[in-house]
Formats: structure tokens, C-alpha cells, sequence
């Protein structure tokens, strides 16, 4: 049956030229573009996000009435009337202005209490109980600790349902990309009082697709071709902001994603917006390769093997536990940096315990809880799990990297309880941490224990743990505050 119009034109024509019209506005206005970039370069439609939140707050945006391309998927859903769908866009948008202004107003008043207790010098004021973030370890403890508490008490995330296991809804949870699994499954599972089902109360938005499964189902071996990874990443959002409103409202600005896979950021080129705008919460966390600390969050790799912590470090050894080695290092030489350790220092020194493979007739973790410090040079890419792994046995982690933006960095003085090494500096390696006073080294060791909590994945997840930082990292870049 064929449907008019009072004029006898039919709708499809009506719709047509519609459609037209709109493109021709974009093109007018430089809203549309072809040659829209994939790759890492700087995309038009990166827009600051201070303007993209502002934009949100105000109940603006320029992309509310033009929706992005729907997918295959949804087309069959959107030939019904264009009057109707007009009427409940502009009523839905209403509503949706009043709900934001009701968050930013609330995020208004946490920056404000953020801000007052960055200036407290008695933190007594506003901690109690032995949540007390003190020590060396953090930049600003009371902001640290007053932030954690507004986020507790106000975040909400909307979780996109759409998407089908094995690739969203599901990741690893026992091998080198646990956090990826565990941080799905945690908020997707769990108890957690940040996840919300009403979108329109939510501060973030996750999209919960694994890049791990994603390498895993659609990844040829062996091809280094990651464009399906792309192709599963450009159709995932193309479906989520045809079917909801919020990607539009601020440009994806306030979405994120969570990768631990080496492959991540490639994926993540799939949609310029994501790569550009959005908050990516990364293992591979390179400044040189399109990491931005400002938007993106990083993601401390954690390896479990069976799921659990290697029983030797689940408990922390006595502190007066003697450490008759200066360092240790066992692993393959991957990258630029693994080499020139290995040239320098394999074999070379009974105190300095560095292997390419240990042998097999000798324990990892022994030799971990029997080193001072414990050597953490990147490999492929800038992420190595030893730094939990250092932490977990109470071992100064020594960072060896370039480019390497630090987990949880925002809130963390790494320098309160790890050593940097440059890598120009190898050659000097055991002079310069023979050089740490026994004073300065017990400081350290010490940070390494408070620290610790921040970095294990609990099921079920508990205060200060990794979840919970992870979470802290995205709030942070959501009411865009910077503690230091």
C-alpha cells in the first residue's frame, strides 16, 4: 500500500528530498566531510572538552537534530514518519536538557569541594576512619581523597547494551589482559552503585566491547591487518548514536572505551571521534603514538595468570625481610630497550640478576621478594606487567620507558615509591640505584606497601582498589579537574 500526502506525494519523495536538504546544510555549514581522517592526525572534529561539556550543560549541541549514518542494522527501524519522529526527538531533547543541567549543576558543586580541599593542610577536616590517602605517594592528598568521595557519592555510568558475546559484554580475565575483562565484568556484574540503567542520569557512557575478543574472532593470524578491528569499532558506534542521543550531544566527549590489548589504539581509529574526543582507558598509554593524558585514561596491566594473585605475593613479606640482590630482570627481548639492557648488564654482575629467560629450575617471584628493585624496561609497546607484578612483592619497580604515561598518574607520585631510568642511562644502572641512601629506599619501600591496594582487581570489587581507580581516572577527565 502506497502512503501520500494531501498533494499525492508520496513519502519517500518527501523523505528524499528531506535527506537532501540536510546534507546540503552540513556541507554548507562544514559539518559533513569525506575525507574525514582515520589515522592519528588531528581530526576537524576534535573539539576542546571543556567546549564539548560546556555544550552538554547548556543543552547545545550541533549534531542534535542531524544523527550520525545509520547502520544495516537499524535501517528497517527508521522508515516511520518523519513528523512523528521529529515530535519525539524535540521532546525527548527537552528532557534531556533539564537532566543535564541537574548533573552539571552537581558536578559544579564537586569541583568547588575538590578545589576547597586542595588547599587543606589538616586533612582530619574532611577523612576519617583509615581511609587516610597520606604519605609520599599521592600529589595532593586531600583533593585525591575529596574527589574519590564526590565520585562515590554522584557518578553514574550508562552501559550500552547493544552488542552480542563474545565481543562486547565479555573480555579476559586470566591472562595478560585481565584488567580489560575484569573492569567488564566488574561493571557489568557486579555490585556496583556507579552503573546506571536510566541513561539520561548517567555523567559517562561505556561502550563495552573487548578489543582482546575482538583479535581473538575477527583477527586473521599473522596478517597484521587490524581494519576489521576498525570496521567492528565504526559500526559499534555508528549503531549506539543512530539509537540513542548521547554520542551526538557532545561529539562522544563524555564515552568511553577500556582496552588492554597492544592493539587497542588502532582500534580505536575506527571512528575519529573516539580516537579524537572520547576517553580511552589504555594498557598501551604511549604519548608518542596518539596517547592523550588530558582525555585518555591509563590502565595498569595486570597478569594473573589463573585469575588470582601468584600466591607467593598475595600476602606482603615482613618488612625486615632481607633483599641480598640490588635488581632482577627475566624476560624476551622485545623492543628497542630489552636489548641494550641485556647487552650491558646479562651476566655481568652477581648483584644485578638479569636474565633473558630464567631458567626453568628457577622461581620468577622468588627472585622478585629477593630484590631491592625490580627492573621494568617496555617491551613492544610502553606497558609492563611487572610493575604490578614489582608491587605486589614489594619491589621498587625501576621504569625503564619512553613515552610512557603512568597509571593512575593524576593522582599518583610515582616518584614516592618507583625510580625512572632513562634509557640513555642503562650503561649507569647499577651505579645509580647503588646510589639510593638506605633511607631513601626504605621511603620507597614503604610507598610500594601503601600503594599496593590501588592496584589489585578484588571480586568483589573494594574501595581504592584498581576498579575503583580506573573509574577515579575517567571521573577525573568527565568534570575535567586536574589534581596536583
Amino acid at each position: 500500500m502506497k502512503i501520500s500526502t494531501s498533494n499525492g506525494i508520496s513519502a519517500s519523495v518527501v523523505s528524499f528530498l528531506f535527506a537532501l536538504t540536510i546534507m546540503l546544510l552540513l556541507v554548507i555549514s562544514g559539518h559533513f566531510d569525506s575525507s574525514m581522517p582515520f589515522d592519528g592526525s588531528k581530526s576537524e572534529y576534535s573539539v576542546p572538552i571543556v567546549e564539548l561539556l560546556t555544550r552538554a550543560a547548556n543543552g547545545v549541541s550541533d549534531h542534535d537534530e542531524v544523527r550520525a549514518v545509520s547502520s544495516s542494522e537499524y535501517r528497517s527501524s527508521t522508515s516511520s514518519s518523519t513528523d512523528s519522529i521529529a515530535v519525539n526527538r524535540r521532546s525527548r531533547n527537552r528532557n534531556v536538557v533539564r537532566e543535564d543541567k541537574r548533573l552539571e549543576q552537581g558536578l559544579a558543586r564537586a569541583r568547588a569541594a575538590i578545589r576547597k580541599a586542595a588547599s587543606l593542610q589538616n586533612l582530619s577536616a574532611i577523612v576519617s576512619g583509615h581511609e587516610v590517602p597520606a604519605g609520599r605517594i599521592y600529589r595532593n592528598p586531600g583533593a585525591f581523597y575529596q574527589s574519590y568521595k564526590e565520585m562515590e557519592r554522584r557518578l553514574k555510568v550508562y552501559v550500552y547494551e547493544e552488542g552480542e558475546l563474545p565481543i562486547v559484554h565479555d573480555g579476559p580475565c586470566k591472562d595478560i589482559y585481565t584488567t580489560e575483562g575484569r573492569f567488564i565484568h566488574e561493571i557489568e556484574h557486579g555490585k556496583s552503585k556507579f552503573r546506571t540503567k536510566n541513561a539520561e542520569n548517567a555523567h559517562v557512557y561505556f561502550m563495552p566491547f573487548s578489543v582482546t575478543m575482538m583479535v581473538k574472532y575477527l583477527y586473521k593470524p599473522y596478517s597484521y591487518n587490524v581494519t576489521p578491528l576498525k570496521e567492528f569499532v565504526s559500526d559499534y558506534v555508528r549503531v549506539i548514536s543512530t539509537k540513542h542521543p548521547f554520542w551526538n550531544r557532545t561529539y562522544g566527549a563524555d564515552h568511553f572505551m577500556l582496552s588492554c590489548h597492544d592493539w587497542g589504539p588502532h582500534a580505536s581509529k575506527g571512528n575519529p571521534l573516539l580516537y579524537n574526543t572520547s576517553i580511552r582507558a589504555l594498557c598501551n598509554a604511549n604519548s608518542s603514538e596518539g596517547f592523550n593524558p588530558q582525555k585518555d585514561v591509563t590502565l595498569p596491566e595486570i597478569h594473573l595468570y589463573d585469575g588470582n594473585i601468584p600466591e607467593k605475593l598475595r600476602l606482603p613479606q615482613p618488612p625486615t625481610t632481607p633483599r641480598p640482590y640490588l635488581a632482577f630482570f627475566a624476560g624476551g627481548l622485545h623492543g628497542p630497550i630489552r636489548p641494550l639492557l641485556l647487552h650491558h648488564w646479562e651476566n655481568k654482575d652477581p648483584l644485578l640478576l638479569i636474565f633473558e629467560y630464567l631458567p626453568k629450575n628457577l622461581d620468577y617471584h622468588a627472585f622478585m621478594l629477593n630484590s631491592k628493585f625490580c627492573l621494568c624496561p617496555s617491551g613492544h609497546e610502553v606497558a609492563s606487567p611487572r610493575i604490578v607484578e614489582a608491587i605486589y612483592a614489594e619491589c621498587v619497580p625501576v621504569i625503564i620507558s619512553d613515552h610512557y604515561v603512568l597509571p593512575f598518574s593524576d593522582v599518583l607520585r610515582w616518584e614516592g615509591f618507583s625510580v625512572r631510568v632513562e634509557v640513555a642511562e642503562i650503561p649507569q644502572l647499577k651505579e645509580l640505584l647503588a646510589g639510593v641512601s638506605e633511607e631513601e629506599y626504605l621511603r620507597l619501600k614503604e610507598g610500594v606497601r601503601a600503594v599496593r591496594r590501588h592496584f589489585v582487581l578484588n571480586q568483589p570489587a573494594k574501595s581504592f582498589d584498581a576498579f575503583h581507580m580506573i573509574l577515579h581516572s575517567v571521573w577525573l577527565r568527565r568534570i575535567n579537574v586536574r589534581i596536583g
